[in-house]
């Protein structure tokens, strides 16, 4: 029977609970790292995923990123603003010898909250500088790069989604489950 998800956290449930990472630490450092998101929306009963670049703003609690000025993304979260962020990292292929046990390593989280469209062009730079930092940490505006112009600004949105919920989750055993009732697989599988 399936449960009732309705009266919940999104991150209220999982379903291998053994998995679940609660540690606030372990999912802020992972946000911290992880190269892409995939950002989750909707136009009405349409789903949307998109993957995009982003910076954990730590300090205030946020995840930011950008996009053009119009287009699908603005559009759905004008249009509902609840969305879900989630970010992972792939470690290994895990080989069994039952099909279901197959596997893989990851490390993942998932964020939720209400996204808007950032308004001071001050707060703009400052988070648009902080993604630019995650990804070249070494460049600094002024120095390698021209800094952010007024019209680069009018023509880019700045989101933020306020993280309202958020749960991690990591499988990285060193092998899948094995059964005894099947011969063992070679080692060569586990190289």
């Amino acid at each position: 029977m399936p449960r009732n998800y309705s009266d919940k956290s999104p991150a209220a449930h999982q379903r291998l609970p053994g998995y679940k990472r609660d540690d606030e630490a372990w999912i802020r450092a992972l946000l911290h790292r992880a190269e892409t998101g995939v950002l989750a929306t909707r136009w009405d009963e349409q789903p949307f995923a998109t993957p995009t670049s982003y910076w954990f703003d730590e300090e205030n609690h946020r995840i930011a990123f950008h996009s053009n000025i119009a287009g699908r993304m603005r559009a759905n979260l004008e249009r509902h603003p609840q969305a879900g962020f989630t970010v992972y990292e792939q470690g290994r292929y895990l080989p069994s010898n039952v099909a279901l046990e197959f596997g893989v390593q990851y490390r993942s989280v998932m964020a939720f909250g209400p996204v808007e469209v950032v308004a001071d062009p001050d707060e703009s730079r400052r988070l648009l500088y902080g993604l630019l930092k995650k990804y070249f940490p070494e460049m600094e505006p002024g120095r390698e790069y021209r800094p952010i112009t007024d019209k680069e600004l009018a023509r880019t949105s700045v989101y933020v989604m306020k993280i309202e919920a958020w749960s991690g989750k990591e499988n990285w055993h060193e092998r899948a489950d094995q059964s005894e009732a099947w011969p063992a697989l070679d080692e060569k599988w586990f190289e």
